[in-house]
């Protein structure tokens, strides 16, 4: 039995919600189009992070990272893909999780079409853009609420507990070295790491 993540869960530190998502259900669509992704890959961004997108403050882009955790947070990357994120902080704060990769456990036909057709399985949601993309999330979506049990994006805990392993981000320019990527341990689909070649020395 699946059941909605509750609001209090989101409601807390973005490093303390990420390694905790991994193992749980991300579910987008209904009926025909619905595709259910098991999340294996996260990142933490908080506020006082300088390669979050809150960092500099509130804008008309971000400004879903200030408000009421458990809402999804989308952005366009380079032009190229978008990227989910779920809406976590305390009190008072601002941040999120990126979702970077799950494994297709529902769906995976209407998956590999977005994806145009992928060589193997385990690349239909590697990396955040396939995520989203495998997921048909895209800016619309911006806003959703992952709490809610008859939203379009829902996310569900079905009791799984995958070992979780953490290290640095992936490609990341600022603060590339934090530990604050989180993957379930032996899972295919997880990224391969990749420092960015841009990355600015760490100072913390």
């Amino acid at each position: 039995m699946s059941t909605p993540l509750p609001r209090e869960f989101f409601a807390r530190d973005p490093h303390q919600v990420a390694p905790e998502l991994i193992g749980k259900l991300l579910v987008a669509g209904h009926g025909a189009e619905r595709v259910v992704v098991r999340l294996t890959e996260t990142e933490a961004y908080s506020d006082d992070d300088p390669a979050s997108h809150t960092y500099r403050g509130m804008t008309a882009r971000n400004a879903v990272m200030f408000g009421e955790p458990g809402h999804l947070y989308v952005y366009f990357s380079y032009g190229i893909h978008h990227c989910a994120n779920a809406v976590s902080h305390a009190d008072g704060r601002s941040g999120g999780v990126l979702l970077r990769a799950g494994a297709v456990v529902e769906g995976a036909e209407i998956a590999r079409t977005r994806r145009g057709n992928p060589r193997d399985e385990h690349l239909l949601a590697r990396g955040p853009g396939c995520l989203a993309q495998a997921l048909g999330i895209t800016l619309q979506d911006g806003g959703a609420d992952l709490c809610s049990p008859s939203g379009a994006i829902t996310l569900l805990d079905d009791g799984a507990r995958p070992e979780v392993r953490t290290g640095p981000r992936v490609g990341v320019r600022l603060a590339p070295d934090t530990p604050w990527r989180f993957w379930a341990a032996g899972e295919r689909s997880v990224s391969v790491y990749k420092r960015s070649p841009r990355a600015a020395p760490d100072a913390r």
